[in-house]
């Protein structure tokens, strides 16, 4: 049986970091070929350190690791893409810490998920590139659900499995897809999609390759939905939700 070596080089984007001891820093990294990981920045919080501003928040790196007991170190980061100039607004930067805590919340540790790491850093860039960062975010949550297996059914309604087709329905978050008129759950108008809402909700999850562009825009309707279905599998509203939505009101 071969052992894995000890050094190995990865790409990796930064969802978050903590402090260690005088000058050290756990990173949560999403990497491309082992999923979420962590890893340890030695002395990275030194004004000398050669790490110092490679791993900033959503930066993506090549990094070179030496695998640890615990965590892996490590030794050295050359920038891909850094986004700083973009999530340095507030809008920018909320929307971002939104995205990391979903992948950190639905993403295993040392499990691969290249699908995922795609669509993030697909996301990232369509932050980047629009004035209206949030925009961003419906279409990253209902593709990421669908990228886990959890993709709520749109096509035919999820009680009774008749075409919705052009129709009115509602978000059965419980069941797991639209229902139909006839099946429509109890109390389910904060939910209610018109058909308009309904093909929004189809083209906001049905896309190919791993861009996330904020051209097709959610509709109220189909936001709520898509955030509806999330908080249900997510078992909680996401932390930075609250946040994105304080500031959309102010």
């Amino acid at each position: 049986m071969s052992t894995p070596e000890r050094s190995y080089k990865t790409s990796g984007i930064v969802l978050r970091a903590r402090n260690l001891g005088e000058a050290d820093k756990i990173y949560t990294l999403f990497t491309q070929d082992r999923g979420k990981i962590g890893a340890v920045g030695k002395g990275v919080r030194r004004a000398t350190s050669r790490l110092a501003g490679k791993l900033e928040f959503m930066s993506e790196a090549t990094l070179t690791m030496h695998r640890g007991r615990n965590l892996d170190v490590i030794t050295s980061a050359e920038i891909r893409r850094e986004h700083w100039a973009a999530i340095v607004a507030p809008a920018g930067f909320v929307t971002a810490n939104l995205l990391a805590e979903l992948v950190d919340a639905f993403c295993e540790t040392d499990l691969a998920m290249p699908e995922i790491y795609s669509l993030l850093r697909g996301a990232l860039r369509a932050l980047a590139g629009s004035a209206e960062p949030a925009a961003v975010v419906p279409r990253f949550q209902l593709r990421l659900l669908g990228a886990l297996g959890l993709a709520p059914e749109s096509e035919t309604c999820i009680r009774c499995g008749l075409a919705l087709a052009q129709s009115a329905a509602w978000a059965d978050v419980e069941a797991g897809g639209l229902a139909c008129e006839r099946c429509r759950p109890y109390r389910a108008d904060a939910f209610a999609l018109a058909p308009d809402d309904v093909a929004n909700f189809r083209g906001l999850g049905a896309i190919a390759g791993g861009n996330v562009r904020p051209a097709t825009l959610a509709t109220a309707a189909s936001a709520r939905a898509v955030d509806a279905f999330l908080t249900w599998h997510l078992g909680k509203l996401p932390k930075s939700r609250k946040f994105l939505d304080d500031l959309a009101r102010t």
